[in-house]
């Protein structure tokens, strides 16, 4: 791979949001999944996501063809719209080249659903992001974390909880899973990833 310094076209540009918490409180809790895949990208691609730019922990570098960003918004989750909008700015990219992977209760342990858009869905790293873009036609990539909350537990204390062991082996594969489908999405687009990793999801 070949670290970018040279003027590309813009459509040549992929950015890959990891929404999560900052903190080593927050590492592995449900909320932070989004980092995860981030972390597994970077591991795959040899990259270091540690740069300080735009409010963000950032890594960049080449894959198949196109500059690629993996970006981590370092702002509490209901704060990264900012975050994003400023980078999505900066590079004057095309939304169509933005992915961003949140983490859904919706959903159950690994499971992920590709989308091209749509609403936040109840998600508050989601919904910032639309109000501080303006849209919400944006890929994403959610990743499940079920919503079977303990007796005595709130939803806030679930999602920002971590996995049961049942639950971590479907996780890590679930990650594994979206890494894989963000770098197809990247290669050949969002329809062919969700045709690809969707089929068998609903």
């Amino acid at each position: 791979m070949i670290l970018f310094g040279h003027k590309q076209a813009v459509g040549d540009m992929k950015i890959v949001v990891g929404l999560g918490n900052p903190g080593s409180e927050y590492i592995q809790t449900r909320h932070n999944t989004g980092f995860e895949v981030i972390d597994s990208l970077a591991e795959l691609l040899h990259m270091d996501v540690r740069k300080r730019k735009f409010g963000a922990r950032l890594g960049e570098n080449e894959y198949a063809g196109k500059k690629l960003i993996l970006l981590k918004p370092w702002r509490y989750m209901n704060r990264s719209g900012q975050v994003v909008a400023t980078a999505v700015g900066f590079y004057k990219l095309d939304l169509e080249n933005l992915i961003i992977i949140t983490d859904d209760l919706a959903l159950e342990p690994g499971v992920i659903r590709l989308r091209s858009k749509g609403s936040a869905g109840g998600h508050n790293g989601l919904a910032d992001i639309i109000e501080k873009l303006g849209t919400n036609e944006f890929a994403r990539c959610r990743v499940g974390i079920g919503s079977k909350i303990e007796p005595g537990r709130d939803q806030v204390d679930y999602v920002l909880g971590r996995p049961t062991r049942d639950q971590q082996a479907m996780l890590e594969a679930a990650v594994s899973k979206a890494r894989d489908a963000v770098l197809c999405w990247i290669e050949n687009g969002i329809e062919t990833a969700m045709n690809k990793y969707n089929s068998n999801m609903e």
